[in-house]
C-alpha cells in the first residue's frame, strides 16, 4: 500500500491513460477523476488521508491532465461511458466514484445509465445544473464558439470543448436526476466564484438520495480544505452512504 501518489500509464480503449493506484485493501474501492484545469495530482493532499482506509485509483480522464484525448469523448455522456470502461478495465465491481469538477456530470450520467454498478458518488463544483448555475467566466466558456481547430496544440482549448457540449447534454441530465437512486455526496465551496453553491443546491434538490456539505472554500475544495474534504469522504464510505437520508451540512 502506498501513501504517496505515484503515477503510471495504461492503455484503455486505445488511449494512453495516466493513473495512480494505491494498491491498498481490496475493499472499498475509490475511483477519483481529476478536476480541470488540474490533474490527478490535485488529490496529493488527500491521498495519504484516504489510502489507509481504501484502495485508491486516480485517473486523468481523456483530454485532461496527461491522458491522451479523443474528440468523441469530450462530452459528459461520452465520458460517462469511458468511466464505466475504466471500472471494467480495473475489474472494480461496485466502487465509490470521487468526481469533482468536470467529472461531476459524467459521474451522474454513469449512475443514471448503470443502476447498481456504482456504490456511491462524491461530486461537486462541476456546473451540472441546467439552466447553468455558473460564474460568468465559466458561462462564457460554455457559450463560446468552438475554437479548438484554431489552436490544435493547446490542450486547454481542446478540453474546453467538453464545456461546450453542456447546452446539449445538461438538460437531459436534469431530467434524469430524480431517477438516480445511487447515494450521492455533494461537496461545494461556499466562496466558489466558478461554480456557485446554487449548482450544488440544484442537484441536492433533485437527487432522491443525496447529502450536501458546503465548505468555507473557493473552487478547489479538495486542495483548500483537504482535511475536511477527506473526513467527509471517510464518513461517507464508512456507512454514511447507507443511511438513505438526505441532509445538509455547513462547515
Amino acid at each position: 500500500m502506498s501513501s504517496e501518489l505515484t503515477v503510471g500509464y495504461r492503455a484503455v480503449d486505445g488511449l494512453r491513460i495516466r493513473y495512480a493506484d494505491s494498491d491498498g485493501p481490496a475493499s472499498p474501492h475509490l475511483v477519483l477523476t481529476s478536476p480541470w484545469p488540474g490533474s490527478l495530482h490535485a488529490f496529493d493532499p488527500i491521498w495519504p488521508r484516504l489510502s489507509g482506509i481504501a484502495r485508491l485509483l486516480a485517473i486523468d480522464l481523456p483530454g485532461f491532465g496527461r491522458s491522451e484525448r479523443r474528440a468523441d469523448l469530450l462530452s459528459p455522456m461520452a465520458m460517462s461511458r469511458f468511466l464505466v470502461r475504466i471500472l471494467q478495465e480495473w475489474d472494480l465491481p461496485d466502487p465509490h466514484l470521487i468526481c469533482p469538477g468536470l467529472g461531476t456530470p459524467a459521474a451522474l450520467f454513469a449512475a443514471a445509465g448503470h443502476p447498481g454498478r456504482i456504490r456511491s458518488l462524491v461530486i461537486g463544483g462541476g456546473a451540472a445544473a441546467w439552466p447553468p448555475q455558473a460564474g460568468r467566466t465559466l458561462e462564457e466558456m460554455i457559450d463560446a464558439p468552438d475554437g479548438g481547430a484554431a489552436r490544435p496544440q493547446d490542450r486547454a482549448a481542446e478540453a474546453a470543448r467538453y464545456l461546450r457540449s453542456y447546452p446539449g447534454e445538461l438538460p437531459l441530465l436534469a431530467g434524469l436526476l430524480p431517477q438516480v437512486f445511487t447515494p450521492v455526496q455533494i461537496i461545494a465551496g461556499r466562496n466558489d466564484p466558478v461554480v456557485p453553491v446554487a449548482d450544488a443546491e440544484f442537484l441536492h434538490a433533485r437527487l432522491p438520495n443525496s447529502r450536501l456539505d458546503v465548505l468555507g472554500t473557493g473552487h478547489l475544495a479538495c486542495e483548500e480544505a483537504p482535511g475536511r474534504y477527506a473526513a467527509i469522504i471517510n464518513a461517507w464510505i464508512n456507512g454514511g452512504y447507507l443511511t438513505g437520508n438526505t441532509g445538509m451540512g455547513r462547515t
